[in-house]
């Protein structure tokens, strides 16, 4: 009888702990909803509370995930960002992480991309995209092979950064002339170094002073890795190259050639000479900061730049919040000479290489893979690029009209995006593109031509009907005349960690940044002499075997893509 009694006991007792642990769970399966570690197999277990997700950004800045843009995204997908970068530029950021082993879960790390791929430090994504990439499969479309790495090991491992469907409606990177100088000269043609070189030397001997001090007629900014962006780019352009970085490629062949080796570099370099020769270079062009140069540009007394718009759009905004628009500046197509064309609009096509990819080491592998893949979505492309409706913008008879008080702060505040967020999480993450349209037909982005033409500060709409042109585009030579190129931009191409190809380029481009910049600012009657050391140098380092090296990696990006004839 006190057998029976006990195990009766003891049935009640297990059935109550049953009842018990079923209450405590709104999930049937009983497991814990507040839960939101991975399982074994990189499976998210459901969580009410978002996921925070790390994410270093070799091109970050300091800023909180707090905007309501961010709250809008983790509303949507349950994550939160926290968002790091290399501080002061750091270029070891990679490295150390790889030397520490301790990874974020997200990684944009521009062209060390290759070497977190060698150290096994992010995952491939091909099954990823395959299984559960709707919204990026659809972004990327026949596209999708260029975020493959190579012939050898076609898997992606990054997904992002660049626009898929691209289009310029502001040329940069070209030189830019202030729009005074063109009122005050008469709006001449200025399309050659030449030409260029008479309408600074005019304006400056009409105008020694600007507001009370010395007038610049020509800055650049080569004391830091801008050398690249405002002495070493603009000598490409002037020479009809596309933007391939320190290359020049034969698009029908693939034939690849470091850049500097050509004559018509040479030819450029003498030019920036005599115009230093001659005080119209500004003497600290290659010992000033950035701030420096930022700060000269804002009081409107530089008359020409060589510079990607993003380097010094903080003084374009100064000038104009100033009151000085006739001081902000016109691109303009400028060549060695009539015999070459600028490529300031070409397509490079979606250049795939860089992008951001998933760590290794992460718990919340699938998480970061459907965080990107929404990324891709028409939703968040509208909310990244728009803003949120009512908050930003409205919708008037069919169409997102961006509100006027923010389309203002949009082209005058420099710290627009990263105060608000609208536009401030476009890059480096998927992106449709500023050529994109959405599913109504509407531009995905607010600065589609007709707005930027609207967006046009008053002195550039008085400048702009005298040369008979409705943009600053229209005095190029045209998309559709200049073609899309087979094999992307080399500039984006991945460099395997420790190659000769990676060693002896680090080399040239160390070689090329001081001899160039000594050459500069030597005597004219020295520049040849000096010129021809520095190529005998680069030969001395085997620049051919770079030359062949890097002509093997655009023909294979070429068959890759399937642009090969």
């Amino acid at each position: 009888m006190r057998r029976k009694s006990n195990l009766l006991l003891l049935v009640l007792i297990v059935t109550l702990l049953t009842f018990l642990a079923a209450c405590g769970s709104d999930d049937p399966s009983g497991s814990d909803s507040n839960d939101s570690e991975s399982t074994d197999d990189n499976t998210e277990v459901s969580s009410d509370e978002p996921v925070t997700l790390t994410l270093f950004n070799a091109d970050g800045e300091e800023k909180e995930f707090n905007d309501l843009i961010a709250q809008k995204i983790t509303e949507e997908t349950g994550v939160v960002l926290e968002m790091d970068y290399p501080v002061g530029g750091n270029e070891e950021a990679i490295p150390l992480m790889i030397a520490s082993g301790d990874y974020p879960d997200l990684i944009f790390a521009k062209g060390d991309i290759g070497k977190l791929i060698e150290a096994g430090a992010v995952i491939k994504l091909d099954d990823l995209i395959e299984e559960k990439g709707d919204n990026l499969k659809a972004m990327y479309g026949d596209q999708l092979d260029r975020l493959r790495r190579s012939i050898d090991d076609p898997s992606i491992y990054t997904v992002g950064t660049y626009g898929v469907e691209t289009a310029v409606w502001e040329p940069s990177g070209t030189f830019q002339v202030q729009l005074d100088v063109l009122r005050e000269l008469g709006y001449p043609e200025i399309n050659t170094l030449d030409e260029l070189e008479a309408a600074l030397t005019e304006y400056m001997e009409k105008y020694p002073e600007i507001d009370g001090q010395k007038t610049i007629p020509l800055s650049l900014l080569g004391s830091d890795w801008r050398w690249l962006i405002t002495v070493g780019n603009p000598a490409g352009f002037a020479a009809g190259l596309p933007d391939d970085g320190q290359w020049a490629v034969d698009d029908d062949t693939g034939e690849t050639t470091y850049k500097f080796l050509l004559p018509e570099m040479k030819e450029y370099f003498k030019w920036l000479n005599e115009m230093n020769a001659k005080g119209l270079l500004d003497p600290e062009s290659f010992t000033q900061t950035h701030d420096t140069y930022i700060s000269k540009i804002s009081s409107g007394r530089v008359l020409a730049v060589a510079d990607q718009n993003w380097n010094f759009g903080d003084a374009d905004k100064a000038l104009i919040a100033d009151g000085k628009e006739w001081r902000t500046y016109a691109p303009l197509p400028v060549t060695l000479d009539e015999n070459y064309q600028s490529q300031a609009l070409k397509d490079y096509g979606f250049a795939g290489g860089w992008g951001i990819a998933i760590s290794s080491t992460s718990e919340h592998q699938e998480k970061a893979f459907e965080f990107l893949d929404w990324m891709a979505s028409e939703e968040a492309q509208i909310l990244t690029n728009w803003g949120i409706e009512g908050e930003h913008y409205d919708i008037v008879d069919g169409q997102r009209v961006m509100h006027e008080d923010e389309r203002e702060r949009m082209n005058s505040d420099a710290n627009y995006a990263k105060d608000t967020g609208v536009g401030y999480y476009i890059y480096p993450f998927p992106q449709w593109g500023n050529g994109a349209v959405d599913s109504s037909g509407q531009s995905i982005t607010p600065n589609n031509e007709e707005q930027i033409i609207e967006n046009l500060n008053a002195a550039e709409k008085e400048v702009l009907p005298e040369y008979g042109l409705d943009n600053w585009t229209d005095w190029f030579p045209q998309k559709d005349e200049l073609g899309i190129s087979k094999h992307g931009s080399v500039a984006n191409y991945t460099i395997e960690s420790g190659s000769d190809l990676e060693i002896i380029q680090q080399k040239a481009d160390d070689l090329t940044e001081q001899r160039i910049t000594q050459a500069i600012l030597g005597k004219p009657e020295d520049f040849d002499a000096a010129w021809d050391a520095m190529i005998k140098e680069l030969e001395a380092m085997n620049i051919d075997k770079a030359n062949e090296l890097m002509t093997e990696k655009t023909k294979e990006i070429m068959e890759l893509w399937g642009t090969m004839e």
